[in-house]
């Protein structure tokens, strides 16, 4: 278990993230259309995985419009957004903020992501939610970068995400 905090009160999550230098755990999300995504779809890219509780909350909206804005022209990376918010709440907020080039990915149907990744919340008043993590991975699903934000309500550390990209 990892602790972090919500406004200043801890709460646990249900694990560590995935480690550095090690093969990322594989994963099957649901995209805006009710498809799935697998990890394997995204081989020979650079994938940064920008995990959050809600898209519905400010923070959360601003890391997917920072990182989207920030990688969306490199073309050999993509940022995979993902919550367990349902895949209509992906899309509608996607459509309202005009962003046509976001991986939604929601983790809603059997919470395993949540779980393999350590960062199902386990306590308090958002358990059952994802924390706010980054994870990054190489062309290879190689871990190279994760941050667990050590609370909730901040923002994550955008430079650092972005450089472990390079």
């Amino acid at each position: 278990m990892t602790k972090i905090a919500l406004k200043g009160t801890e709460i646990k999550t249900s694990g560590k993230l995935p480690k550095v230098g090690k093969k990322a755990p594989k994963f099957k999300l649901v995209k805006t259309d009710l498809s799935k995504a697998k990890l394997k779809d995204f081989k020979g890219k650079k994938v940064l995985i920008n995990i959050f509780p809600s898209i519905d909350t400010g923070i959360c909206a601003a890391s997917l419009r920072k990182f989207n804005e920030k990688v969306a022209n490199n073309d050999n990376t993509v940022v995979l957004n993902v919550s367990k918010d349902l895949p209509f709440a992906h899309s509608r907020f996607c459509a309202a903020e005009g962003i046509d080039n976001a991986i939604t990915l929601s983790d809603f149907v059997s919470g395993k992501f949540g779980r393999k990744y350590g960062c199902t919340i386990k306590t308090g008043p958002m358990k059952g939610l994802l924390s706010r993590a980054v994870v990054v991975l190489d062309e290879n699903g190689i871990v190279t970068y994760t941050e667990q934000v050590p609370e909730i309500v901040q923002e994550p550390n955008y430079e650092a995400a972005l450089e472990a990209l390079k």
